[in-house]
């Protein structure tokens, strides 16, 4: 289906950078780890994403399902406590894998895409979110599957 191991192989990938919240004035560490489980039945891939923030109590939560799976793209979702249920399209080529969500009716916008890095277990990872009252999220990291893992 696709030479990506990150989504289409099951498994924990780890991942670190920095994240910049447009409410504070500094970059922040974070942490995160996804869980990837085999396909289902119903050609899904429903992933489960950890966040940790250096400074932040608490550890965020997402729910990514991939489905739709084509050669050159998916459909998305993503759940989590302040946004509910989004959907959007992903793209897959040769190099990168990304998606994006523009939900007018929520004021919500944004996109991820993770590049290939000098590994086929790594990845190079930029992410952008915004609302429409100007809340801006920005992140930089990678992520990379553990040694035990590949």
């Amino acid at each position: 289906m696709t030479k990506h191991p990150f989504i289409f192989k099951s498994g924990s990938w780890l991942g670190e950078g920095k994240i910049n919240l447009s409410m504070m004035d500094e970059e922040l560490a974070f942490f995160t780890r996804w869980k990837v489980p085999e396909i289902d039945a119903k050609g899904r891939v429903a992933s489960l994403q950890e966040i940790q923030i250096s400074g932040l109590s608490d550890v965020m939560q997402n729910q990514f399902a991939f489905y739709d799976i084509t050669r050159k793209g998916f459909r998305i979702e993503l759940e989590n406590q302040s946004l509910g249920k989004v959907v959007g399209k992903g793209m897959i080529n040769e190099r990168l894998i990304g998606w994006e969500f523009r939900l007018d009716h929520l004021g919500f916008e944004g996109f991820e895409f993770y590049e290939k890095g000098e590994t086929p277990e790594t990845y190079l990872m930029h992410a952008e979110y915004a609302t429409n009252d100007d809340f801006r999220t920005v992140i930089h990291g990678k992520i990379w599957r553990p040694a035990e893992e590949s």
